[in-house]
């Protein structure tokens, strides 16, 4: 006899049961109305267990475009280190053409320029690709939530392998004797139950590394914002340094 209460579990003591007459007059509808419950209970916790299948798909492939996104932002980084060193670099240019201005326009400009500092040269990019780095807290984001890229692969409907229908019901007999307690006794009932656990389980994890991701990003956004404002200035200012060449070019 279990130590648990005869109504924790219809499924309990099946076989105790099994010998046990229904009571009252109506005992062969009893019996109906028992096994029609069992079944019910069956059908829900089969739904349920289905129903956190298909969010942790959900969680899985909302992590996967948030790797995309996270990657294209990173891409996006890049492109704009490129152009704030091309600004940097055509500023640098103009500079040096001021100078040869000043030379042609008069001999006193020519003789400033010879006995003036040379502006300090700015280095080449290697490779002509320039090297750019995120946030730590992104790229730790993103390394944690391509480890999940299998796990996608095994949940998404038309990825998953086709023989895996009685792998829930293996697992239910690798559990320890501790585990099994906590559980309903009928094999297919505990099967569901600890399929609707692992994957709560997993959805918990999934949450956490999408927090994480969506803190990196927000981190990278305000970087690249600020890049953006410097690289706004930087090229508010090469404007009117051209414009300013353009007037001294035409006045030779």
């Amino acid at each position: 006899m279990s130590a648990l209460p005869r109504s924790y579990n219809p499924f309990a003591e099946d076989e105790e049961e099994g010998d046990v007459a229904p009571a009252g007059p109506g005992g062969a509808g009893g019996a109906e109305r028992q096994r029609y419950l069992q079944q019910e209970v069956l059908r829900r916790s089969a739904a349920t267990a289905d129903s956190t299948t298909r969010s942790l798909s959900l969680l899985y492939e909302s992590e996967r475009i948030g790797v995309a996104a996270s990657e294209e932002l990173v891409r996006q980084g890049e492109a704009l280190k490129r152009t704030e060193q091309m600004v940097d670099k055509m500023d640098q240019d103009l500079k040096t053409s001021q100078r040869h201005i000043n030379s042609i326009k008069s001999v006193w400009g020519g003789l400033v320029n010879y006995f003036k500092a040379k502006p300090p040269e700015s280095k080449p990019e290697q490779n002509g690709a320039p090297e750019y780095y995120a946030n730590s807290r992104l790229k730790e984001a993103m390394m944690s939530s391509k480890e999940q890229e299998s796990k996608y692969q095994e949940s998404h409907p038309n990825l998953r392998k086709l023989d895996n229908s009685d792998n829930d019901f293996n697992k239910a007999d690798l559990v320890s004797s501790v585990e099994r307690d906590a559980y309903p006794k009928n094999q297919q009932l505990r099967a569901y139950h600890q399929k609707i656990d692992t994957n709560l389980d997993e959805m918990s994890s999934g949450l956490s590394r999408l927090k994480s991701l969506a803190l990196g990003l927000q981190t990278e956004i305000e970087e690249q914002d600020d890049m953006l404002d410097r690289l706004t200035k930087k090229v508010e200012t090469l404007d009117v340094n051209i414009k300013n060449t353009d007037r001294k070019v035409r006045q030779l």
